[in-house]
């Protein structure tokens, strides 16, 4: 009985580890130098940046939005726009963010 119950821990313990390679993987994406964030908490940190980045969305980024990408840096965002995709966001919007907000870093590039 005992071995029963330890399958479905083992098989959680397996799919968590699995998951944190996974996103491991996409935070060392970075341009050169690593996201020191994982994927959740980059996106987390862009909440701000939500109605800039919609897609055919009219709105500049807000000050909230420009201090985020600052913060957050070029690896990170980078990261993000080039990770999976996000319900609701725009990529190349995203990509444009750095220059909209003048921040002191380059563009993302695709796949990059």
């Amino acid at each position: 009985m005992r071995s029963s119950n330890m399958k479905p821990f083992q098989a959680m313990i397996l799919r968590a580890f699995l998951l944190m390679l996974v996103m491991g993987s996409m935070v060392e994406q970075g341009k050169g130098h690593s996201c020191g964030s994982t994927f959740f908490a980059a996106l987390v940190q862009l909440i701000p940046c939500r109605a800039a980045v919609a897609p055919f969305s009219p709105i500049p980024p807000s000050e909230a939005c420009c201090a985020a990408v600052k913060t957050l840096g070029q690896p990170c965002l980078c990261v993000l726009v080039n990770g999976p995709p996000i319900s609701g966001v725009d990529r190349n919007m995203a990509r444009q963010l750095p220059g909209k907000c003048t921040a002191n870093f380059d563009p993302c590039e695709f796949g990059k």
